[in-house]
């Protein structure tokens, strides 16, 4: 049974009952494992065949883009906690139909990312159980998980802290390993990096090649900023968040950087095997048995670890979206538990039409579907950068003893930062491999402004009509209930 929320502190969240089941430790690797998902393990191998040995670079650069952005987010939530995150600062600094957008977007982005993970991990036990159709297969994950979200936020913490730590030790393995051969350390090795130059040179497709790797190297990145979110459910969500975004700049730059670094250097770029799996033909060169096997587990870890985090980050999302009458007010709902059962539903609704649409019609809905979600988050990434420069002045006045976390060499680098995201935009518009997950998450994008302006015009505060009161079938028992209305919705105050 759900109980009333004690009223935030000043400068705390007010989580609207959502229980604070998140300890540093899950805050830690649910920063550092968000962004090392499977596209590190397999997408970098295009990249890499697209710019050769200089995707270090186009690696490099998306990091420090990326830590620009979360250094902005972490100076707004380390400040001022609130539920929704950058959802809540977007609408303050740019609106509420901005706020709307992003929050929507941002919802939207991880309920396509619930479909994609879930069909991914599918494929992946498929090469184990061939006989077993994959939409079945698909659906196993996606029920699995959803089962843990429902639990407790806590049982998606140590479920994703283990996930996370998996992808971790087997990075630092890795890179372990790699530098033991690089340095003519291991068995049958010479060492050295003639790799590096001595396929056509360290930028073979030329300069134009390596910044237009920029584009989705930005992508491999988005996860970071799921611990702003998470913030709500720890006990103390401005240590955490400060915590976890400090450490979590260097080493995800390392993992990235240095992992693709050893991987040019080991094999040829070039080579076939680079390109369909870059990690299993570097663990090949080493004549590391069963190879094959170890990426596999390695890559369902990070598979299952991305669909985990988006069931929950997803639904939690949406449950904010309530807090300024954005979404129905029916996910305001939470279980005894503190969990929004009803808004994890809802995401996985999603999902489980995705899998059949992977299934039935993969090469039109299903390729429609993750096309017309692949620059949304670049969008709500340029929003944060945006919101940031918008508020600096207010949260500072709402601090008078300092920021505790602050953006470096405010204004200038600030502007910095959302030119370098709208060059990366732009450039997904105008180059042939992103042109059309431009222009269909421009489309989502405009769908959703268009929601906007029929709530508006309706006069509605929720996005649609809000459900009636549930009929309760045990005739006001509440301890038969299985949830209980959540008795705060409104979003924290500045202190």
């Amino acid at each position: 049974m759900s109980s009333t929320p004690e009223p935030a502190p000043p400068g705390e969240p007010q989580t609207s009952g959502l229980k604070q089941g998140l300890k540093q430790r899950h805050m830690n690797l649910i920063a550092l494992g968000g962004v090392i998902g499977a596209g590190l393990f397999v997408g970098s191998g295009v990249v890499i065949q697209s710019a050769g040995p200089a995707a270090v670079v186009s690696f490099l650069i998306a990091g420090v883009i990326t830590i620009l952005i979360m250094r902005m987010l972490a100076e707004m939530t380390v400040a001022r906690p609130a539920l929704g995150s950058f959802y809540i600062y977007a609408r303050e600094a740019l609106g509420k139909r901005a706020g709307f957008a992003v929050g929507w977007m941002y919802w939207y982005f991880f309920v396509i990312v619930v479909a994609v993970e879930a069909v991914a991990g599918g494929r992946i036990l498929q090469l184990w159980l061939p006989d077993i159709p994959l939409w079945i297969l698909s659906l196993g994950l996606l029920l699995i998980l959803t089962a843990t979200n429902m639990a407790s936020a806590r049982s998606y913490g140590e479920f994703e802290y283990w996930f996370s730590s998996i992808k971790v030790v087997a990075i630092v393995v890795f890179l372990f390993l790699g530098a033991l051969y690089l340095f003519g350390i291991w068995p049958g090795s010479d060492g050295g990096v003639g790799n590096l130059v001595s396929h056509g040179g360290f930028a073979p497709m030329g300069t134009g090649a390596v910044l237009a790797a920029v584009v989705p190297c930005v992508g491999f990145y988005t996860g970071a900023e799921i611990v702003t979110i998470a913030a709500a459910e720890s006990a103390e969500p401005k240590k955490a968040i400060a915590k976890a975004m400090r450490s979590i700049i260097f080493r995800v730059v390392l993992f990235y950087v240095g992992s693709v670094f050893v991987v040019v250097a080991v094999k040829s770029w070039d080579s076939p095997e680079t390109g369909v799996s870059p990690y299993a033909a570097v663990l090949d060169v080493l004549g590391i048995p069963a190879v094959a096997t170890i990426m596999n587990g390695i890559v369902l870890t990070a598979v299952l670890s991305c669909l985990n985090s988006a069931l929950y980050t997803s639904s939690r999302m949406l449950f904010a979206l309530t807090s300024n009458g954005d979404a129905p007010q029916a996910f305001t709902r939470l279980s005894r538990s503190g969990v929004p059962r009803r808004a994890i539903v809802a995401g996985t609704l999603v999902g489980y039409a995705s899998v059949v649409a992977a299934y039935t019609s993969p090469d039109l809905i299903f390729q429609f579907l993750v096309n017309s979600y692949g620059a949304v988050a670049l969008f709500v990434y340029l929003a944060i950068a945006l919101a940031q420069v918008r508020l600096r002045k207010r949260i500072e006045r709402e601090n008078p003893g300092g920021l505790e976390m602050r953006m470096w060499l405010f204004p200038w680098l600030s502007y910095a930062t959302i030119a370098l995201m709208g060059t990366v935009i732009l450039a997904m518009a105008f180059l042939p491999a992103s042109r059309s997950q431009f222009w269909l998450s421009a489309l989502t994008l405009a769908l959703i402004l268009i929601c906007y302006q029929v709530r508006k015009r309706r006069g509605e505060r929720p996005s649609v009509p809000p459900a009636g009161p549930a009929e309760d079938p045990t005739g006001g028992n509440r301890e038969h209930r299985d949830e209980a209305p959540a008795s705060a919705t409104e979003p924290p105050r500045p202190s």
